[in-house]
């Protein structure tokens, strides 16, 4: 069945998922955290209480969304579109928590379809809500049924250099640890289906991008405390592969902030970023 462009509003069932601690330190390392970042990489370390990466949350929340009733799509021909999360509170060390999906739109932007999910997850143990996500898909091949093409909106950045700038290298197996915290899509790791997608190589996870920039964030303009960080949300403009460098710009306006991503060649990969800090 193709994509179903009257499913929008359709909610999926409440869905539980839990974590622990080694989970995210796992999801630490995989998007780059190192010796320099030992609160949200050990759990041993000497008067040291273990923290997690903000961005963690699109890790553990999303669920309960209605992907199976949203219609088909070829997975190999499917890139994550835009992310946005919300927290609501920190996200502890270990922990479960309960998520309601829904699909909130679908744009048919001619050569693709685009669903857009959002998912609200409450903690279990305390019974308050813990984080939201925003997820868009971009599906190549499965628009064309002349529906709206969603709103055009832009962003514009300041025309003067950024207030920040913080340069990450990712490494050649960097997605290969990655995928270790649950997303095992082969378009990051084998090549002959990275070239069913078009791609010559294996590329990384937009969601590693996103975790390095976030990061980036976080050390900025948070002062490494993750209570400070409350809302990210941006776009995916183009493929990273695992070994590029990555330069995240920042300016700042008060509490909050515009940011993208840039490769070792200027290329913008992480585009429209906003960011809400306290």
């Amino acid at each position: 069945m193709p994509i179903d462009p009257n499913a929008v509003g359709v909610k999926g069932e409440p869905r539980k998922r839990s974590w622990t601690s080694k989970d995210a330190l796992l999801y630490a390392v995989g998007v780059g955290a190192g010796t320099d970042e030992l609160p949200y990489t050990t759990e041993n370390t000497k008067e040291t209480v273990q923290k997690v990466l903000p961005t963690f949350a699109v890790i553990i929340g999303g669920g309960g969304s209605p992907m199976d009733k949203v219609g088909s799509f070829n997975p190999a021909m499917m890139v994550h579109g835009e992310q946005g999360i919300e927290l609501l509170d920190e996200i502890p060390a270990d922990g479960e928590l309960e998520s309601v999906g829904e699909c909130t739109a679908i744009w048919d932007k001619g050569s693709a379809a685009v669903l857009e999910f959002e998912s609200t997850s409450t903690n279990t143990a305390t019974g308050k809500p813990l984080l939201k996500t925003r997820t868009m898909l971009f599906c190549r091949g499965e628009g064309g049924w002349g529906g709206e093409r969603g709103p055009t909106d832009k962003i514009e950045f300041p025309d003067w250099a950024a207030d920040h700038e913080v340069v990450y290298a990712t490494r050649e197996d960097q997605a290969l640890t990655y995928r270790l915290s649950g997303d095992r899509n082969p378009l990051h790791s084998d090549p002959s289906f990275a070239a069913m997608g078009g791609f010559d190589k294996p590329i990384l996870h937009g969601l590693c991008t996103w975790g390095f920039t976030g990061r980036a964030l976080l050390h900025t303009l948070c002062g490494s405390d993750s209570s400070r960080f409350k809302a990210m949300n941006s776009r995916f403009s183009k493929p990273v592969i695992p070994g590029d460098t990555l330069t995240i710009k920042m300016w700042v306006d008060g509490n909050e902030a515009l940011f993208k991503t840039e490769n070792q060649n200027g290329e913008t990969v992480i585009d429209q970023g906003v960011f809400k800090f306290s």
